[in-house]
């Protein structure tokens, strides 16, 4: 039968299970069962316990550091490709490393074109991934990668809220063409900050371009990690004159003193998707769901129809 198409499996890497469960419910398919031995020097060895031959899966798995969930990710994609599926689309909410994408001084790595290499080299016949930290990192890979924008999930939030006077900021300059997009779209004036770094996380001064005295800022960025750019950001601009500061950040790390940084700040409102599960709860956290979106983009893909309509902006 030539119009044949195989079902689809997905499964979950151990630390996107939640998120893989309501991508599963939504696509209309069992969550694939997976079940990891772990060796007591913690060298750990995941099994697929259905047969995948001929199959398209999915694998589900953002890649924040430590290197466990990658290794995770690479093990799944091996396993597979040993048991003959047919097609390995590899589902990284988040990619992890991607902030290593060039040499910004001599003798490092540039680990994001690394981590792509590896993803292949494993078998990944595809990629899906959200809101890269470079769009250019698409170009890393050898393979398809479909880049999703999280706009289409917080630009009806952001709707909702009705907000009077709404101006867009970039916590930097680098994302300066996010903070324009959305901005374009809500048809808001934009802001940027302009930051200088004494090193990695560590912020020495910042400044504002732009006005926003009167105005409910929405801060735009793909990640918050230590959330010292943001909180920084939302306490100038306080003192600046606007009237409230929210947040939108797709990838939630939040590592370090995050939480008590968010807690402490005069930020009114972080707003994430769930690509990268919390470690805590807060009142000032909203946590927005992307489950549709993958599902929506990985049912089109395995019926060979166009994922153009799932891209906002």
């Amino acid at each position: 039968m030539p119009n044949f198409v195989p079902e689809a499996k997905i499964f979950a890497c151990s630390q996107s299970t939640e998120l893989a469960e309501k991508i599963a419910a939504t696509f209309g398919v069992p969550l694939g069962n997976v079940i990891t031995s772990t060796y007591s020097d913690g060298e750990f060895q995941p099994s697929y316990e259905e047969s995948i031959r001929g199959t398209r899966i999915f694998i589900i798995g953002s890649t924040h550091p430590g290197p466990k969930n990658l290794m995770e990710m690479l093990l799944m994609i091996d396993a597979a490709k040993r048991a003959s599926a047919r097609h390995i689309t590899a589902v990284l909410p988040y990619f992890g490393w991607a902030r290593q994408d060039r040499k910004d001084k001599p003798r490092v790595p540039i680990a994001a074109k690394l981590v792509a290499k590896m993803l292949e080299a494993a078998g990944a016949t595809r990629i899906i991934t959200m809101d890269l930290h470079a769009d250019q990192i698409q170009g890393f890979f050898e393979k398809p990668v479909d880049h999703l924008f999280a706009s289409t999930v917080f630009l009806p939030y952001l709707r909702s809220l009705n907000l009077d006077n709404l101006t867009i900021a970039s916590p930097d300059m680098g994302g300066s063409k996010r903070a324009y997009a959305y901005s374009k779209t809500m048809e808001s004036d934009v802001v940027i900050c302009y930051k200088q770094r004494e090193k990695a996380n560590v912020i020495s001064h910042m400044e504002l371009i732009g006005d926003v005295t009167g105005k409910n800022v929405v801060l735009v960025d793909d990640m918050v990690d230590t959330a010292g750019t943001l909180t920084k950001a939302a306490d100038l601009m306080m003192e600046r004159g606007a009237l409230s500061v929210r947040a939108i950040c797709t990838h939630p790390i939040l590592s370090g003193n995050a939480y008590e940084r968010l807690e402490n700040s005069k930020l009114e409102e972080l707003i994430v998707t769930d690509s990268i599960p919390l470690k805590q709860k807060s009142d000032k956290i909203r946590v927005l769901s992307c489950a549709d979106l993958f599902a929506g983009v990985m049912h089109n893909v395995h019926y060979n129809k166009s994922i153009s309509s799932k891209f906002l902006m």
